[in-house]
């Protein structure tokens, strides 16, 4: 099993190699985004087209905030929820990378990412979701190309910014408006671990839908450790 594991992570790595060398030539204007706020990515698109095709109004809820604006407990939520390593690594996570390849191995298709907060950021601005090896390589060639381009704050504003977290919402502030009717820096703790617990499933898991014993669990679970760590303040690393 260990030479299964290294032969698919060396074939991967190869693959990269190759992939990385061609798109290397036309990675996406990641330098612009430090001033620059996006004013839709490629997420809301396919949002608005869905909602038609439901008969939907195509109606999306998107506010830009800056991170001073964005609860501290939501900040530390979405950190421990899905990525709490964020500031340990350069865009990606290796050791939950080979774990989730060794996983994909044995099911024989693609099932997990293990894609870091920098990751999932390089997907929504410049990427779609489908699931492939193609498309893994070139999230990890943009995330790596984001943390040298932005740093942690600003990637960390930019994805709380952006992130789906409801059927047509986007980012921190609209959901905080559309589930609790008010803005995103007065979330209480409780509220935070919702909207994080709704990653990475925000149409079956967002604050609004049933919750069953399962993301009872996982609320529970974020919420014992944000209690334990605490919120952040200024001082991000803490």
């Amino acid at each position: 099993m260990v030479g299964r594991t290294f032969l698919v992570v060396g074939i991967f790595i190869t693959s990269a190699a190759a992939v990385g060398g061609l798109y290397m030539c036309w990675l996406p204007d990641t330098a612009s985004l430090r001033s620059r706020n996006p004013k839709t990515i490629p997420y809301v698109k396919m949002a608005v087209r869905r909602r038609r095709r439901e008969n939907k109004p195509p109606g999306i809820a998107m506010q830009w905030v800056p991170l001073s604006q964005i609860s501290p407990f939501l900040v530390r939520a979405v950190l421990i929820a899905e990525d709490d390593r964020f500031f340990d690594h350069h865009g990606v996570d290796w050791t939950a990378f080979r774990a989730a390849m060794r996983h994909n191995w044995k099911k024989g298709k693609m099932e997990r990412g293990a894609s870091t907060i920098t990751q999932q950021l390089a997907r929504n601005l410049f990427l779609s979701p489908s699931r492939s090896i193609g498309r893994k390589i070139k999230e990890i060639l943009i995330a790596r190309h984001l943390e040298k381009s932005l740093g942690k704050e600003r990637i960390l504003e930019i994805y709380l910014n952006v992130v789906e977290l409801g059927d047509g919402i986007f980012g921190a502030e609209a959901a905080s408006q559309k589930y609790y009717r008010k803005p995103a820096s007065e979330l209480t703790m409780e509220e935070a671990v919702e909207l994080a617990a709704a990653l990475p499933s925000p149409y079956e898991r967002h604050p609004n839908a049933p919750a069953d014993d399962r993301m009872k669990k996982l609320r529970k679970l974020y919420l014992e450790r944000l209690e334990r760590v605490g919120p952040i303040d200024g001082n991000l690393r803490q």
